[in-house]
């Protein structure tokens, strides 16, 4: 969500999102606390999506809370032509203090009423650091892996992995994302 939505990532995918039916296995981490959630996540890897099919890397994501409780989302990521481009949307958090669902938009604020513009974002994988996280949505079709570090230990990503695996989720769909020169 971790969720580069880049050049007004469509009301259609958005859409298509919010009226998904939940896939059995897929599950939230127990409780989220937002306020250290706060801040850079890198991209560690993704299932390729037509959102992100113009980034070439670097990407990362920049959350901060806001006054009235919602949160401000900065993705970014750099194309092939070396030029970095941002997209900023909102998030809100679904359920009560702790709830590790939210939901995300980058449509316009003044669409923000039309239940559509909303996708789900649930964090399914958390360390209790917050160091590494994944972040999906009820039916499976998204899926990223986040750090507060634009790279990690290999045995973190491979147990990372075999979690995933044990929602149901086809790893092997994962596509690594650069971070380094």
């Amino acid at each position: 969500m971790l969720l580069l939505g880049l050049a007004g990532a469509g009301a259609a995918v958005l859409a298509a999102q919010h009226y998904n039916k939940r896939q059995p296995g897929i599950t939230p981490v127990a409780s989220l606390d937002l306020n250290r959630y706060m801040g850079e996540w890198f991209e560690i890897a993704k299932f390729p999506n037509r959102f992100q099919k113009d980034c070439e890397g670097f990407t990362t994501a920049n959350y901060s809370l806001q006054q009235d409780g919602t949160v401000k989302v900065v993705n970014r990521c750099r194309h092939e032509d070396g030029r970095f481009e941002s997209v900023t949307g909102s998030a809100r958090r679904v359920g009560g203090p702790g709830s590790p669902t939210l939901q995300v938009r980058f449509a316009p604020s003044w669409l923000s009423l039309v239940p559509a513009v909303w996708a789900d974002y649930w964090v399914i994988d958390l360390d209790p650091a917050y160091r590494l996280a994944a972040v999906s949505e009820p039916k499976g079709e998204y899926l990223w892996i986040l750090a507060r570090t634009p790279t990690i230990r290999e045995q973190d990503y491979r147990a990372l992995l075999e979690r995933l695996a044990g929602q149901g989720f086809d790893t092997a769909q994962l596509v690594r994302t650069r971070q380094t020169l």
